[in-house]
């Protein structure tokens, strides 16, 4: 009986190999979900800066009922918590004076959000009803040429 118990083994754990299998599965599952998850949050941070852009607009006309201007609208930029958005507002012109700036005329706002992060969206908001995006911070600068955009440049989409 005693030869008979030293010929059986009982496996006990898991070799190298297995855990090296199982080490890959899990790493190509990661590098597959990873950068999906970061296209999710970047649209959700786009999101999230188009509704504080639309935001915005709403308070702009409201202040504008009450004052029959835009001037002296405060806050001039507001800077997001997700996304790295700043929102900047500016009235239409091709110096793009601060709304609280004496050289301002009040009759007009811009709204744009530029973001750190290169891959996301930069957005464009005007009195005029005019709202484009782009992942260029250039084409969204409110400038054509020498004068003010009246319709989203080229690389630029309506939103």
């Amino acid at each position: 009986m005693n030869n008979v118990r030293r010929g059986i083994q009982f496996r006990q754990g898991y070799t190298l190999l297995e855990l090296m299998i199982v080490v890959i599965l899990i790493a190509v599952v990661a590098a597959i979900a990873f950068p999906s998850y970061q296209a999710y949050a970047r649209k959700a941070n786009a999101a999230v800066a188009e509704q504080e852009v639309m935001k915005l607009a709403e308070q702009l006309e409201r202040h504008k009922s009450r004052n029959f201007s835009y001037r002296n609208f405060s806050p001039t930029s507001v800077t997001l918590n997700r996304g790295g958005y700043t929102l900047t507002i500016t009235d239409d012109t091709v110096a793009g004076n601060a709304l609280n700036s004496t050289a301002t005329t009040g009759q007009n706002w811009v709204v744009k959000a530029t973001t750190t992060d290169t891959k996301n969206f930069y957005f464009l908001a005007k009195s005029s009803g005019l709202r484009c995006k782009s992942k260029t911070s250039t084409k969204i600068d409110n400038i054509c040429g020498s004068t003010v955009c009246t319709s989203c440049e080229s690389g630029s989409d309506a939103w």
